[in-house]
């Protein structure tokens, strides 16, 4: 589909899919169907059956998880040219957390059955999937380490951080962070009362600048310096 084809470039900007070999790169695009959602439209919910792999080409969605009473673990929200799923294509069991859309959002999506029958074929592309899985395993390390042992203003800069770098997947940085305190909140386990008073802090150091629902970085070196202050 010339439609999917032309999301190329915007792919061939995150380190992943730039690094794979380009008749591995043909062959999911050849595979690929568009997928459109509304704001608030869910993807879909853990437990559910794999569906296959995932990526964000417009809008951004929002990865977590609602306990039985409401309250919601919000792990990551991802914009383009964010690759997820791959979890379920290694293991072929349920999806691990809910995925729906912040905003109205456009991905590519690359069906389970499409991706096996190519990994029966060349098997040699199982390294590049488990790639992916070993970027998203890294972070999550990352995550525990600073949970356990940052207090919350590093914690927070290192997140704002991560994201302006697309969570390590992206060339080039963004300076525009499209991100309600309370998401932040929700991302750090910390209150929404304590990310407005770090964020403010950060705003009077003229590290940042705090606009609705945005949060813009104007000195990155310096958000890094916050981040390291209590690194072990």
């Amino acid at each position: 589909m010339p439609e999917i084809h032309a999301y190329r470039t915007l792919l061939l900007s995150g380190h992943w899919f730039s690094q794979l070999p380009s008749t591995l790169q043909n062959a999911l695009l050849h595979a690929a169907s568009l997928r459109r959602l509304d704001a608030g439209q869910r993807l879909f919910s853990r437990g559910d059956k794999p569906c296959g792999l995932y990526v964000v080409v417009e809008g951004t969605m929002r990865i977590g998880a609602v306990s039985e009473v409401g309250k919601e673990a919000l792990l990551m929200l991802i914009e383009p040219p964010y690759w997820f799923g791959e979890i379920s294509l290694f293991d072929g069991q349920p999806r691990t957390h809910d995925a729906y859309a912040d905003g109205p959002c456009v991905l590519l999506n690359v069906p389970q059955a499409a991706l096996l029958e190519l990994l029966e074929r060349q098997p040699q592309h199982w390294r590049d999937f488990a790639l992916l899985l070993s970027q998203k395993l890294r972070l999550a390390f990352i995550a525990l380490e600073e949970m356990s042992l940052l207090p919350a203003a590093p914690r927070l800069a290192r997140r704002l951080v991560m994201i302006a770098e697309g969570y390590g997947g992206v060339s080039g940085e963004r300076r525009v962070i499209h991100l309600a305190q309370e998401q932040l909140a929700l991302m750090l386990a910390i209150s929404r009362q304590t990310t407005n008073q770090i964020l403010k802090d950060l705003q009077a150091q003229g590290i940042v600048r705090l606009t609705y629902a945005e949060i813009e970085i104007l000195d990155l070196e310096r958000l890094r310096q916050v981040g390291k202050q209590a690194a072990p």
